[in-house]
């Protein structure tokens, strides 16, 4: 039991036999507890922000072994936000075929339907981004949004090959 002990000071003058005053603590306690546990059950705990990854699938869809480039398209994100994007086969990968596009005014959302609309299986269209080692989190936080916003399903990362780098670096000089 917790208590608290008060003690009376004489100031020189003859004082009179007093009983000393005990406050028990015990039921503030209790009383603390039960506002602890109460706003605790009352409260809304914040829910983390988290991107949704899902697996492929396990062996539940046939090997293709024949890949058509429509069927796919490719964004390489840079540094300061710049997005490029193509859709051509490595051999047929040029300077003109890297075309930068932007956020703004849904412009990535846009080039994912056109390419989605002109694949000839849209059941099997991919997004292949590639981030840069200067590209910012921010930018593929914003492309898997993008993902979402498009309601892709089938999209992957991958690092870039020596043929995107030297295209990417020539763009953004």
């Amino acid at each position: 039991m917790a208590e608290i002990q008060i003690k009376e000071q004489s100031n020189g003058k003859k004082t009179q036999n007093k009983k000393p005053i005990r406050v028990d603590m015990t039921p503030m306690v209790d009383l603390g507890f039960l506002l602890i546990t109460f706003f605790m059950f009352t409260t809304n705990f914040s829910k983390p922000n988290a991107i949704n990854f899902s697996n492929p699938p396990k062996n539940d869809i046939k090997v293709i072994s024949d890949i058509d480039i429509r069927n796919s398209i490719t964004f390489i994100l840079g540094k300061d936000g710049r997005v490029f994007y193509y859709q051509a086969e490595k051999k047929d990968l040029n300077e003109s075929s890297l075309t930068e596009v932007s956020f703004d005014k849904a412009q990535v959302a846009k080039t994912i339907e056109a390419a989605k609309a002109k694949a000839p299986r849209k059941e099997i269209f991919t997004v292949i981004i590639k981030p840069t080692d200067d590209s910012q989190y921010k930018t593929m936080v914003d492309m898997l949004d993008e993902m979402t916003i498009t309601k892709s399903e089938r999209y992957g990362i991958s690092e870039m090959n020596d043929k995107e780098k030297e295209l990417y670096q020539n763009k953004v000089q």
